[in-house]
């Protein structure tokens, strides 16, 4: 199948649809995998501008038919060729038979254009249509497969073939390879030699000669590098060698591995050049010594002590140190203009007291119970009002102006962990989320990360009274990490142990090659973790190797679904292309998450997604300019031209993700030792590379609508200088959701049903197909998927663009599992629009239940994404419909904090309420997304009458 270039496996399809487009004559196909059966195929074809899909199914006997509607006898195929061939035939019941294949580009001849599918590179230089190739002459094979290896009596023009097919392989193997000088000797065997050893294997001589001797002639510069390596090894070895008398023989007769010409090369290789075989010879003596040296040393060290009766000193095991109360924090603050004032916070007696300078009375003290909210001003970054309750059923505000933004953050940080602590909830429903990212550099990490795990350092940091304060759940993710896998974790626990005082739980662990993540969570949360699952990519050359790829994890932290990756794309400046491909690679290949929603874009998966690690994008600047702006801190100047930067505002990578601010220094390429100087030259087999000073590491996310997180810190180390990079850190509030339970128990009375109604839906596909669509409704608070009918308007009028609409009376009432309107606030609905013939999705988007709860439908937009790319907009009426007697709920812990918009006077004396008036306030803009009333998306104005 590899061989048909017609076939161009599992691109999407936006991306069959593109170059279908750029084909641009009737009959125009191509075939690729299908997206909702698997082992399926989706045949594409072009007629009069807009693409027709066709799904190819499989048969219990493996017997393949294009999928016809009930009543139509289908034509079986035994092979997908066989069917392709019979349909380029007129009046097979297609729109049009299949004339003009569309080849997949020749490996060559890739760009590296991002966001295309493995199977596919795109011609030249991405931007020109793709190759058209006519259909075979009778002379090749019509099939599109690859040919046979000929016997000695096979034409010499089907001969010619096979070094070209493999020089081609070789070529789709390198493309990315560092070995570009090893690899120049292959290509001169492929291309100059193979064809005699091929002659000679069809002779009955396997010895393969010349592949022998360009092997050794590749690997001569290796036999140095054993022989100082074993040489070492050898004398290491001797050391712990039993004692040997002089008189015997043996010591005489010692020689090394490396000059031995007596061993004999592995069973079942055929080599005819001997320095091939000393090598191999040289080869398996490192290996015979690196296995055995361990058990040789140990073994000698206990005959050492046990000959000299030696007794190893005891190690006193210092007993678990108890969990550390948090110490009471103080904070010098003005009071109204001029009048200065000292708050203290007291987490554990939950208190915070106010004393005034020369005033009367000098302290007041505040229990936590008594304040009712926290506003923290936009205008004013270090200022926070603070309602608190009187006993005269009156509310107080009070205005506090803090030395700086950082100090306030920490004085919120403080007041809302009292207000975990003393709450009385048995289950949590604001976690914090530490989130670390660290190429290594393949060296061994210093005796302590404290700087690391307690997010100090450079950029967006925590305060030195909230620093310590340990977190709920803990994700390190590394790279180019050369410690095993069970020292590494053993680390980590240590290190947080002796920070936090805390014996923390591994969750997960997953690692491809050097790629490790780690999930660590506090004891009392293990309980509340399920469903894990982890999951590794390779991107890597070819996809095949594991030195670049993707790590990942996912779990429910209970109701709350969470996924984290780790990857490290590809290295330099000049592959933004292959970077943009690894993330869209990764993206498609990793299993993450309900199953049940595997049909859906990754990033959609999750309540909350973390994408972090080594993404290797660099700034697009002369290096001068580069250290100049770094040295007078003008990070914006820099960030302008950083290349994730730039390719997600051109949707190509990360769509919708969040980022914190970033006001620290490039975090590559430091020299190692110390973090004044950059090195930005690096000697390569194939001349001088260039690595410019750049924000490589990485850390961003994405969540549900209108859910709760807060990047509350974003920086770098600056005292780990083992590596050229330096450690990365992020810090989050995250609200989480409990498994909901009921305050009426399940049939205990009639129970009444909330509902799901909708008024309309419009939706605006970025397509050249004109299918009929249904929308598949996806939900936890839904006992199964819900399907709507075929869509009952339809407009394909501009190119490019397909508009759906449904009216009420063909949308489906979902009726959620539950009616209490507090588990149906944390609900999400997620929605995917599919073609009816192909059963494929367009696109899939994620809706709040909570803003539309109440007696009036609500009206809602937001994008269309399918593997990576947004595909659409989508947008509507909803209602959410709850019993009555059931619409109250209850204040969230994460709520009780607000945004102040403008900087207005503090309010008179006032009932108590439990927020201040809504006109003024609005929820932290960052989880909250603002209501959009059009599309935003310049592409789609063309429908709303905008020139």
């Amino acid at each position: 199948m590899a061989a048909a270039r017609w076939y161009h496996r599992d691109i999407s399809q936006v991306v069959a649809e593109g170059l279908l487009a750029k084909a641009g004559r009737d009959g125009s196909f191509l075939v690729r995998d299908s997206e909702s059966v698997k082992g399926a195929y989706a045949l594409c074809l072009l007629f009069q501008r807009h693409v027709y899909t066709y799904r190819i199914l499989p048969d219990d006997e493996g017997l393949l038919s294009v999928q016809t509607i009930q009543g139509i006898q289908a034509k079986c195929f035994r092979t997908l060729p066989d069917l392709i061939s019979a349909y380029q035939n007129p009046n097979n019941g297609l729109v049009t038979a299949l004339l003009h294949p569309v080849h997949r580009a020749r490996p060559d001849e890739d760009s590296g254009e991002p966001g295309r599918g493995r199977g596919l590179c795109q011609a030249g230089s991405g931007e020109g249509p793709a190759e058209l190739v006519p259909l075979p002459t009778d002379g090749e094979d019509a099939r599109g497969w690859g040919h046979t290896v000929p016997c000695p009596g096979a034409p010499p023009s089907s001969r010619t073939h096979i070094p070209q097919q493999l020089h081609q392989r070789l070529q789709e193997q390198v493309h990315s390879s560092p070995a570009s000088d090893f690899m120049g000797f292959m290509a001169e065997y492929l291309t100059h030699h193979v064809q005699l050893d091929l002659e000679a294997l069809c002779h009955g001589h396997p010895q393969l000669r010349h592949l022998s001797t360009a092997l050794a002639t590749a690997c001569r510069a290796l036999h140095s590098e054993i022989d100082f390596t074993l040489a070492g090894l050898e004398t290491l070895a001797r050391v712990f060698d039993p004692p040997v008398s002089p008189r015997s023989p043996a010591r005489e007769q010692v020689m090394p591995l490396c000059c031995s010409k007596n061993i004999h090369p592995p069973q079942g290789f055929l080599s005819s050049d001997p320095d091939l075989d000393l090598l191999l010879n040289k080869i398996s003596a490192v290996n015979h010594l690196l296995s055995s040296l361990e058990r040789k040393v140990l073994k000698s060290l206990q005959e050492t002590v046990t000959r000299h009766n030696l007794a190893l000193p005891s190690v006193a095991v210092a007993p678990p140190p108890a969990a550390r109360p948090l110490a009471v924090q103080n904070f010098e603050v003005k009071v109204g203009k001029s009048q200065r004032a000292a708050l203290m916070v007291d987490v554990e007696s939950g208190t915070v007291t106010v004393t005034k300078r020369g005033s009367s009375p000098p302290e007041e003290v505040i229990p936590q119970d008594k304040i009712l909210q926290l506003i923290k001003y936009q205008s004013v970054q270090s200022k926070v009002r603070l309602v608190c309750a009187r006993d005269n059923q009156k509310s107080l505000s009070r205005d506090f102006i803090f030395p700086s933004a950082r100090k306030r953050e920490a004085f919120c940080q403080l007041l809302q962990l009292m207000k975990i602590q003393h709450s009385n909830l048995d289950e949590p429903e604001l976690i914090s989320v530490y989130v670390g990212t660290w190429n290594m550099g393949s060296t061994p990490p210093p005796r302590s990360l404290a700087s690391w795990l307690t997010s100090r350092g450079l950029g967006h940091t925590q305060d030195e009274t909230t620093a310590c304060i340990p977190h709920d759940i803990y994700v390190i993710g590394t790279q180019e990490n050369s410690l095993g896998d069970r020292e590494w974790v053993e680390f980590l626990c240590a290190s947080l142990k002796t920070l936090m005082a805390i014996d923390y739980r591994v969750v997960a662990l997953q690692c491809l090659w050097s790629i490790k993540i780690v999930v660590l969570v506090k004891p009392e949360h293990q309980r509340r973790i399920s469903h894990v699952h982890t999951s590794s990519v390779k991107t890597g050359i070819a996809n095949t190797l594991g030195n670049k790829g993707a790590v990942g994890v996912s779990f429910l932290f209970n109701g709350t679904s969470f996924g984290f990756v780790n990857c490290h794309l590809a290295s330099g400046s000049e592959k933004t292309h292959r970077r943009n491909q690894n993330y869209s690679d990764i993206l498609h290949s990793l299993a993450l998450g309900d199953k049940h929603l595997g049909g859906f874009d990754l990033t959609l998966r999750f309540t909350h997604l973390f994408w972090f690690g080594d993404l290797n994008y660099r700034l697009d600047m002369d290096v001068q300019d580069i250290l100049t702006h770094v040295v007078k801190k003008e990070f914006q100047a820099l960030l302008a031209a950083d290349q994730l930067n730039l390719e997600r505002e051109k949707n190509k990578v990360f769509l919708r993700f969040s980022e914190g601010d970033i006001s620290f220094p490039p975090t590559y390429r430091y020299e190692r030792g110390t973090r004044d100087t950059y090195v930005w030259q690096k000697s390569k087999p194939t001349g001088m590379r260039i690595n410019v000073p750049s924000w490589c590491d990485r850390i961003l996310w994405k969540s549900h609508p209108e859910t709760h997180v807060v990047c509350n810190s974003y920086g770098c180390t600056d005292d780990i200088v083992t590596s050229d990079h330096s450690p990365v850190f992020a810090t989050f509030e995250v609200g989480v959701t409990s498994q909901f339970v009921p305050k009426e128990a399940p049939g205990s009375g009639p129970e009444a049903l909330a509902c799901i109604e909708w008024e309309s839906i419009e939706v605006i596909l970025k397509t050249t197909s004109r299918s009929k669509c249904y929308i598949e409704f996806h939900s936890y608070c839904l006992e199964e998927v819900q399907r709507s009918g075929e869509n009952t308007f339809q407009n394909c009028d501009i190119p490019g663009f397909l508009k759906l609409g449904w009216s009420s009376k063909h949308l489906p009432v979902l009726n959620p599992i539950l009616p209490d309107p507090e588990y149906l606030g944390d609900q999400h609905l997620l929605l995917s629009i599919k073609g009816v013939e192909s059963c494929e999705s367009y696109g899939e988007c994620c809706l709040a239940v909570r803003s539309a709860i109440g007696p009036t439908a609500q009206q809602f937009e937001t994008f269309l994404f399918h593997r990576g790319e947004e595909t659409g907009s989508v947008r509507g009426w909803m209602r959410v419909r709850v019993p009555r007697g059931r619409r109250g709920t209850r204040e969230r812990l994460y709520e009780w904090i607000s945004f102040e918009e403008e900087d207005a006077e503090p309010a008179a004396e006032a009932p108590v309420r439990p927020k201040p008036p809504p006109q003024r306030l609005r929820s932290r803009p960052r989880s909250l997304p603002e209501p959009a009333t059009d599309y935003t998306n310049p592409a789609y104005f063309i429908f709303e009458g905008i020139p």
